[in-house]
């Protein structure tokens, strides 16, 4: 069993291979629990904590951090950028190191590319009249980037990244960025293994993290991680991030049970026959941040913020017309243009 390895970023820092999340929801009752699960988080040996301007648990993990005495360079700190101050940029991790009592963060991301209008930050989801997120059109996620790329000169962040970018945003955030992205945290489990994704990100330097990085029952229970926790004498979350930081990627994981914890920064080091049979179960399934009725996650169209989806699409088509007894290969530049200019409408 492996004890938790370190990463290094495209700024040569150095960053824990496993995260323990700071998300508990946003219910009182349940805010108020976490400091008790943070705390043992810390104390079973977690020093990566995944923050977020949103879950609004920054002020206590940062309560927890200065209770348990453990200095503040012994700990990777992520927080992010919510997508309702994208206008103001620097105010707000100006909020986050306030409430987390920190002078600095580790790293700090863009929570989503798409950009949210503000009305108040008690209302840091508004939604259209359809269900909608409702997307601030006046400015890019490009611009965002550029105000967050001018935090680095200031220290109060050391590296700046995204979360749930997609290769295409990512293209598009990379045709003008002066910083590469240092990671990308995205929804990553043996269902959803993304390895293109993953593949694009390693050859541009960019780490990727992994939320929802178990699957929860829908890969636990799969007869091949039952198999390979037996093989390995762990038990099958321990095989799944075991297989995640094999890939290079980082798991962020959350729990409430002191034993789940210290379970979770013990994993098997996967031989590579076994990665590759895990990375076998994708099947594209998301579990959280599945598109809405309106076929819309958070108030983009899925092919705006996915490409999984599109590409499947496209590889659908394509063995369609090989069914039909056309040759698909020689068709493929002018289906693309038809797709490519159905998407275009549809976003």
């Amino acid at each position: 069993m492996s004890t938790t390895p370190l990463f290094k970023l495209n700024t040569n820092a150095v960053i824990p291979a496993i995260a323990h999340g700071a998300y508990a929801g946003r219910d009182r009752e349940q805010l108020y629990k976490a400091k008790a699960w943070l705390t043992t988080a810390l104390s079973a040996g977690y020093r990566h904590f995944d923050a977020a301007w949103i879950y609004a648990t920054e002020p206590i993990l940062g309560e927890v951090i200065r209770e348990s005495g453990v200095p503040r360079e012994e700990l990777f700190i992520t927080t992010k950028l919510p997508w309702h101050h994208v206008h103001k940029v620097e105010e707000s991790i100006n909020q986050s190191l306030e409430r987390l009592g920190v002078d600095y963060v580790d790293l700090y991301l863009m929570h989503w590319p798409q950009p949210a209008e503000f009305h108040s930050d008690e209302d840091y989801l508004p939604l259209t009249e359809a269900g909608d997120l409702e997307v601030d059109d006046s400015i890019t996620f490009n611009e965002v980037w550029a105000a967050m790329e001018k935090l680095v000169p200031t220290g109060k962040v050391k590296a700046i990244g995204v979360s749930n970018f997609s290769i295409k945003t990512l293209e598009q955030l990379l045709e003008k960025a002066k910083i590469v992205p240092a990671a990308n945290q995205v929804e990553l489990s043996p269902i959803l293994a993304q390895s293109d994704l993953v593949d694009f990100c390693r050859s541009k330097g960019i780490v990727i993290e992994a939320y929802g990085a178990t699957g929860y029952a829908g890969v636990t229970e799969q007869p091949l991680i039952v198999e390979l926790a037996a093989k390995y004498k762990c038990t099958p979350n321990q095989v799944t991030l075991g297989w995640h930081v094999a890939r290079g990627v980082i798991p962020v994981v959350v729990s409430t049970n002191v034993h789940r914890q210290k379970e979770n920064l013990q994993f098997p080091v996967l031989e590579k026959e076994d990665v590759d049979k895990v990375t076998s179960l994708d099947r594209n399934e998301r579990q959280v941040n599945k598109p809405n009725d309106n076929g819309k996650v958070w108030g983009w169209t899925v092919n705006s913020i996915v490409d999984s989806e599109s590409n499947n699409l496209y590889e659908s088509l394509l063995n369609f017309i090989d069914i039909c007894g056309y040759t698909a290969r020689r068709t493929t530049h002018a289906l693309r243009r038809r797709i490519d200019r159905f998407a275009a409408v549809i976003t």
